[in-house]
């Protein structure tokens, strides 16, 4: 407890300040996911609270992020869809996947697969990263322009035959399972055909209307009729509020620009009365457990959503650990992945009990919480009671925010979550494999394929296959490297070349041996290697004999490795020995040499290297 309440006024005001910039993202993300803002609200109040209490990374902000809402939101467009559109009776199923994707992580953790997320290779997170910008950002683009197809009329028309085939579809299945033959009691079913209404006919073809134009796919097959039905004060809101949201960073960045967004453009809606779109109501007081989920608990309503839960346990903790490598940097701290497994799995498991959408660790919120002076779990728990307060003060008045208001926030947040650093990397990287005539970059083609797949297609399955690609090009890799060098040093001794360094120089100087190749397995182990450097370096010498190969990953893991060397008030200087081609080709493409590695500090042999120190580095200790 002393160790909790150890910082507790740069706490308080890092939680204060996380809060306000997640309230308009946790209303966004609850609209965007089907469920409505209170889910988006109540999901940001629960996993920041008990994410915080039971995680592993002291300074994370955790609740509804980008990646997980573009996830529940196919989860929930697709459980809907199977309970005939009808939201109430999807409910108790949509939160019991919510609830089983905590209980993974919560297990994904116990078991310890927290310290192999490392392993997934930039060009993986790259994409999959470009992806989810994309599918929000799409997504957005029917809500900015005041476009529902569930109410246009003449677009939801076409649906009814096929809904009048899916109602007695459902007929027979009842009957089925009330163990009635048809051929038997044909009049029975006649008798429940004609109770069908127009209204039934009607409700189910809006159904197949809103999925029919959901995800990306369905907003383009809809874009048409919705840019000759556009609502112009739905798009004055939403591109007000980009406008805002873009401007007022320019001018300060010490308030949430979101929040001011959504502040002003909803006082100028309801204080010149415009007949806009609200959002859906949010409910006073604290959120009601749904109990429902234990006392009407089928196994078969949940087992065909089994690899769903799977699905976002997986995508939460690598969303999260992401995160908490981020928090890392900026504290200079060692976060405990297993254990901030656990806590999200927690905090998820009772976000879902209480009707909230799932989460994970959040980039800006946690990024905002350390810049405010957050360094303990006091932060996140203070986030997420300054968001219940919100909810048990200001209910009412939130209900009143246009949802052209969080649809422009949200397109905001599709163009930011995009991996820009990876996509402008596009041309530079070399094309080192070959598909008949065409020359590609292995890298560029694992983001290319991950970024399509998920979009389009499925976000895990994306992933899985990305890894997949990039696991066998690195090992072709390895083993092309392998076949040339066969020698393989396992020792961390002094090089024969060394023996005669100047022993006054001994403090002054570290020397480290990369042997084998710096690719994304090894950052890692690599990153940590700034931890060996005693205080009293003034340079550090890297022996990059033995480094045949970097792929992306360990490109940027070197770029930041020397810019923390450079920027920890040392101002360490780092010099190069026996780099190889293909190392030397990818710090080059990005300006690694010579902006921050000068042609003066790079030497074939060692024996130059240690010229040039006896005759540059100044003898301190």
């Amino acid at each position: 407890m002393k160790n909790l309440f150890s910082n507790i006024r740069g706490d308080i005001f890092g939680g204060v300040t996380a809060g306000i910039v997640a309230l308009p993202l946790a209303l966004a993300f609850g609209v965007s996911s089907g469920l409505g803002p209170s889910a988006g609200l109540y999901g940001a109040i629960l996993i920041a609270f008990f994410a915080a209490l039971f995680g592993g990374t002291d300074t994370q902000i955790s609740g509804p992020t980008a990646p997980m809402t573009a996830v529940s939101m196919v989860v929930i467009a697709t459980i809907i869809a199977a309970n005939d559109g009808d939201i109430n009776k999807a409910m108790p199923i949509i939160l019991t996947v919510f609830l089983l994707a905590g209980l993974m992580q919560i297990g994904l953790g116990a078991i310890g697969l927290g310290k192999y997320i490392r392993y997934i290779p930039y060009p993986v997170v790259s994409g999959f990263m470009t992806a989810i910008g994309v599918i929000i950002l799409v997504t957005q683009i029917l809500p900015s322009v005041g476009y529902y197809a569930k109410e246009d009329a003449s677009y939801v028309e076409k649906f009814k035959p096929l809904a009048e085939e899916i109602i007695l579809e459902n007929i027979l299945k009842e009957e089925a399972e009330e163990g009635i033959l048809v051929l038997e009691d044909f009049k029975e079913t006649i008798k429940r055909a004609e109770l069908i209404t127009q209204e039934d006919i009607l409700n189910e073809s809006k159904t197949l209307a809103g999925k029919e134009a959901s995800g990306v796919i369905g907003t383009f097959n809809v874009l048409p009729r919705a840019l000759k039905n556009i609502n112009w004060l739905e798009l004055a809101l939403a591109l007000g509020t980009i406008f805002i949201i873009y401007g007022f960073k320019r001018i300060t960045t010490v308030v949430p620009s979101t929040l001011v967004a959504l502040v002003v453009m909803t006082g100028i809606a309801v204080a010149f009365g415009l007949n806009y779109r609200p959002i859906e109501e949010i409910p006073q007081g604290f959120p009601a457990p749904n109990l429902e989920i234990f006392t009407g608990f089928k196994l078969s309503n949940i087992t065909p959503y089994f690899f769903t839960a799977l699905t976002l346990a997986l995508l939460g903790a690598i969303d999260s650990l992401l995160t908490s490598v981020v928090a890392d940097n900026m504290t200079k701290t060692k976060h405990k992945p297993n254990k901030e497994l656990v806590g999200q799995g927690i905090g998820n498991t009772i976000a879902a009990v209480f009707g909230g959408i799932p989460g994970a660790g959040a980039t800006i919120r946690t990024v905002v919480n350390i810049n405010s002076g957050g360094k303990t779990k006091l932060s996140g728990m203070i986030a997420g009671v300054m968001l219940l307060i919100i909810l048990l003060g200001l209910g009412p008045i939130a209900s009143k925010i246009p949802a052209a208001v969080l649809a422009g926030i949200l397109i905001t947040v599709g163009i930011g979550v995009m991996d820009y650093k990876g996509l402008k990397a596009i041309p530079s990287l070399p094309k080192d494999i070959e598909l008949g005539p065409i020359k590609l970059s292995s890298e560029v083609l694992i983001m290319l394929v991950v970024l399509v797949l998920s979009t389009f297609w499925n976000l895990v399955y994306a992933v899985g296959i990305g890894l997949i690609i990039a696991s066998l090009m690195f090992m072709k890799k390895i083993g092309d490297l392998t076949a040339e060098r066969s020698e393989v040093l396992t020792f961390e001794e002094a090089w024969d070349d060394e023996v005669d360094f100047p022993i006054e120089l001994k403090e002054e100087v570290f020397i480290k041996h990369i042997k084998g190749p710096l690719f994304f397995g090894y950052t890692s182990d690599f990153q940590a290697m700034t931890k060996q450097i005693p205080k009293t370096a003034t340079t550090v010498i890297m022996r990059l004999d033995l480094m045949q190969y970097m792929d992306q990953s360990g490109l940027y893991a070197m770029e930041d490795m020397i810019q923390d060397l450079k920027s920890n008030g040392t101002h360490v200087q780092v010099l190069f020995v026996g780099l190889l081609r293909q190392p030397r080709y990818m710090m080059e493409r990005i300006g690694l040499i010579p902006d921050f590695i000068p042609e003066d500090h790079i030497f074939e042999t060692f024996k130059e290297c240690q010229t040039w120190a006896k005759e540059n580095i100044e003898d301190i200790y």
